[in-house]
């Protein structure tokens, strides 16, 4: 069985349209319990491809108090 690729860090870009843990969409999380080994797979092959997406559009926001890295 293909173990879910969720870390738990739920949270929907809405540019991507992709969650920013596992970079899965919406449907692809509701689906992933009843896909099939082979749409599981389908999806783990895209993920890279989708991480790379993401870290060029999403920008996690500035705790407060941190102050940006200087350099």
């Amino acid at each position: 069985m293909v173990d879910s690729p969720c870390i738990g860090v739920c949270r929907i870009d809405p540019r991507a349209g992709l969650c920013v843990g596992c970079a899965r969409t919406t449907a692809e999380i509701a689906v992933w319990r009843d896909a099939s080994e082979e749409q599981r797979a389908r999806i783990l092959a895209e993920l890279p491809r989708r991480r790379a997406r993401l870290s060029s559009v999403w920008v996690p926001r500035k705790a407060p108090g941190v102050k940006p890295p200087s350099g």
